[in-house]
């Protein structure tokens, strides 16, 4: 399996205190996968935003900004 940047233990939690009950192996794992899998798309445009800003540091709003253009206003 490859390197990841979330800990197991926090996506457990996550999901616990989102309600549920009991957690499988499986769905730790693959919303682990998706929460990386979003937090690239979203560090990436943020990347760009800063870029095209003219800056080399990405700030708080490039993120804000990044993430709601990939989530949409959820």
């Amino acid at each position: 399996m490859s390197e990841t940047e979330f800990g197991l233990a926090a996506v457990y939690r996550i999901i616990k205190k989102s309600g549920a009950e009991r957690v499988s192996d499986e769905a730790a794992e693959e919303l682990r996968r998706v929460v990386e899998e979003v937090a690239n798309d979203v560090a990436k445009h943020a990347i760009e935003l800063s870029v095209h800003a003219g800056r080399h540091t990405v700030k708080a709003s490039d993120v804000r900004l990044a993430a709601k253009n990939i989530l949409g206003n959820q």
